[in-house]
């Protein structure tokens, strides 16, 4: 047992390992390198002569080494389809039977050749796949699904030990659910580090959805001939690539004789892995990887649905308390006694400890808190801070003194209503001593420098590692209804000083409403003169564009005009909103597309496609997404297609706290590696949201990602 405050494990140990690119295969099958064009035979891996019954294959081509109508099937293949595609079986003339499978990696044609495996009906396969289907939907929760998946693929894979593997926030892992044969030792609710699973194999996992090993102590095939550097082959679609020795050898610390792994891809990213083992050599058929494949589709569908319907219920649960709770506050009577009378449902709602409540100076209290005094300095603390709602289940990484009350408040959530005044709501949560079982010491994964051979890790006895500092999570529904409720109080509020006036100063009520009639005219005054000097600038960056002979300049001029575009629209959006520090991007994206759209010509009418989800944003954001989305489309017009109009996808999208938004065109892809203005421009934009930006092979065009968290 070992103890560590809020512990973090190196998830970059591997992450140099060039494992799409080994020159070798896994020497059950045969893979055959071809010329995509004339399907010459230029490269060969495995024992050629002994499955496919030829000795002399360099230089022939695959109708003479193959079928014909197999050589018809690999013909129609495009550099588009970049997984392997299954073509059929074929009888080698020494009569063994082989499943086929081809792919294009430019400027090859792959064809990879297994031994077949006895084959299951389509009737056998549809069964499963429809009792699995009906016990996926049945599943109350996550949790229970992935209990049944467990179950549910060792029947259709037949091997020893089948986990359920989900990847955390942090980048490690947890096995939600096994099934196993019972000789085998148990790693259910046990951690592997993210090192285990580098990023580079992550990636490859979301091309790859079907991974087999079925000898984990083979001896790689080697490429004939051998692949020079200028020649590299990307196997990274291969389904015989052979896998990273690092991986083996990890592998075979855990005493396994064939693994694999069938991807889970929600929304497009890595929700996790059915992990299998099994502790001979054993090899899955290619029906039985479809099968799987399909299967693993249908649990990631019932995964999303389930964690949207718990989302739902969430946000359904804490309406219920914000109506409750803002009634009561617009009620007659003291403002403080209806504080005091909510403390229970504030404190139900966001299911915490303790809550507090600061107004003017007076503290009113329920529940476990810290020490009055802490209490006191955490809202003045709050007070200070420039977002209105503070979030956070280690708290003292925020507010380093919390550390002496992290047994009573580890997470908090601080809703300032107003600073004037002052009004602070504080939830606490106590500190969750946590026992992480880990397979095996996490901090004793390998972390080498360059030059330096890579070893994984030799034990994985169950280490279980005391994590202190830390709460329970607070969800993304409860943090937004912390913001409602802050909302709904501001606007109790003021009905109840504009009440309280009508009281008081009936006889005011005329000159009230003429002051306020005056401060609307004001800042429509204000909002008017703002939008007339952004136009006025565009204009005179319109002027001068037409007034250049420069082409370049001219051009300059009119992107300056698409980013002053960007800030003029949100300009609108908030004067014309109810609230100010939030805007839906959906919407805003949605109209800053239409305004680029008109503004870039009438020859772009339709080009530009949005798919986006409705997400709420701060507004400093939202400006900075803005001009992302604009530079983005700026540079798909000037480089993908050279100013001439072209098909452009905008999506934008959430998964869990992130949000990514993609934007895709169909035109010449990145051709330069230099960078510009834009291109700098862009980093730093991006590294101000604390996001990340990832450029992809569009096949055609290029695939532009931009990642960053939500709040």
């Amino acid at each position: 047992m070992n103890e560590h405050p809020i512990s973090q494990v190196d998830l970059t140990d591997c992450d140099r390992e060039p494992i799409h690119s080994p020159g070798a295969i896994q020497p059950h099958g045969v893979m055959l390198v071809a010329d995509r064009t004339s399907q010459e035979i230029v490269h060969a891996a495995g024992d050629v002569a002994r499955l496919i019954g030829r000795k002399a294959w360099l230089g022939r081509t695959l109708g003479e080494m193959l079928d014909d109508a197999f050589a018809g099937d690999f013909g129609r293949l495009t550099s588009s389809v970049a997984v392997s595609n299954y073509c059929g079986r074929w009888r080698a003339p020494g009569g063994v039977e082989l499943d086929v499978s081809a792919h294009v990696s430019d400027p090859w044609l792959i064809v990879e050749l297994e031994p077949a495996q006895g084959a299951v009906t389509a009737a056998q396969i549809l069964s499963e796949l429809e009792a699995a289907a009906l016990a996926f939907e049945r599943a109350s929760s996550v949790q229970a699904l992935c209990e049944r998946a467990a179950v549910t693929f060792r029947r259709l894979i037949g091997y020893d030990r089948v986990m359920v593997y989900q990847f955390l926030d942090d980048g490690a892992g947890a096995v939600l659910a096994e099934d196993r044969s019972e000789d085998l030792p148990s790693f259910l609710h046990h951690h592997f580090p993210g090192s285990d699973i580098p990023v580079q194999a992550r990636a490859l996992y979301v091309r790859n959805l079907v991974r087999v090993i079925p000898d984990i102590r083979y001896t790689p095939a080697p490429m004939f001939p051998p692949l020079g550097d200028a020649a590299e082959l990307d196997m990274s679609d291969c389904v015989l690539r052979s896998v990273s020795p690092i991986h083996l050898q990890y592998m075979r610390n855990m005493d396994v004789g064939a693994s694999a792994s069938v991807s889970i891809v929600k929304d497009g990213v890595l929700w996790g892995l059915i992990a299998c083992h099994h502790s001979t050599p054993k090899l899955l058929p290619y029906d039985i990887r479809g099968a799987a494949r399909a299967l693993a589709g249908g649990l990631a569908r019932q995964i999303k649905a389930k964690e949207e319907a718990e989302a739902y219920r969430e946000r359904i649960r804490l309406r219920s308390f914000e109506d409750d709770i803002a009634a009561r506050l617009g009620g007659e009577g003291s403002l403080d006694a209806h504080f005091a009378e909510s403390l229970p449902d504030l404190r139900r709602m966001l299911s915490a400890d303790g809550v507090a409540i600061l107004r003017a100076g007076e503290l009113m209290t329920l529940g476990e808190l810290p020490h009055e005094s802490d209490v006191r300095a955490v809202a003045d603390w709050a007070l200070k801070q420039p977002a209105a709602v503070v979030a956070s289940h280690t708290f003292e990484k925020l507010y380093p003194p919390a550390a002496t009350f992290r047994e009573r408040g580890a997470g908090v959530v601080a809703t300032t209503v107003s600073v004037d005044e002052p009004c602070v709501i504080l939830w606490f949560r106590a500190e969750e001593i946590e026992h992480v079982n880990w397979a095996g010491n996490p901090h004793k994964a390998v972390n080498v420098k360059p030059g330096e051979q890579l070893t994984p890790r030799t034990s994985f006895e169950a280490w279980s590692e005391t994590v202190r500092g830390v709460a329970q999570r607070w969800t993304a529904a409860e943090v937004e209804g912390a913001q409602r409720l802050r909302n709904a109080i501001l606007d109790v509020r003021q009905r109840r000083r504009l009440r309280e006036l009508n009281q008081r100063l009936t006889e005011t009520v005329a000159d009230k409403e003429a002051l306020l009639g005056q401060k609307e005219i004001l800042l429509k005054e204000v909002n008017h003169r703002v939008q007339n000097s952004l136009q006025l600038v565009s204009s005179f960056l319109g002027l001068q564009s037409r007034e250049l002979a420069d082409e370049r300049m001219s051009a300059a001029f009119e992107e300056a005009r698409r980013r002053l575009g960007a800030v003029a629209l949100v300009h609108r959006r908030l004067y014309r909103g109810d609230q100010i520090e939030t805007v839906d991007l959906s919407r805003y994206l949605e109209e800053l597309v239409e305004e680029m759209s008109a503004s870039m010509g009438a020859e772009w009418a339709g080009q530009i496609r949005l798919g986006a989800a409705p997400i709420l944003i701060a507004t400093d954001k939202a400006v900075t997404l803005g001009l992302i989305l604009t530079e983005l489309v700026i540079n798909a017009n000037k480089y993908a297609y050279a100013g001439a109009p072209g098909p452009i996808e905008i999506t934008l999208e959430q998964h869990r706290n992130d949000l990514r938004l993609i934007v895709a065109d169909q035109g010449r892809g990145k051709a330069s590696s230099s960078e510009g203005f834009g291109s700098r421009m862009l980093k730093a934009m991006v590294g101000q949201l604390e996001g990340r930006l990832e450029n992809k092979d569009n096949k055609p065009g290029l695939r532009t990602i931009v990642t960053c968290p939500i709040g």
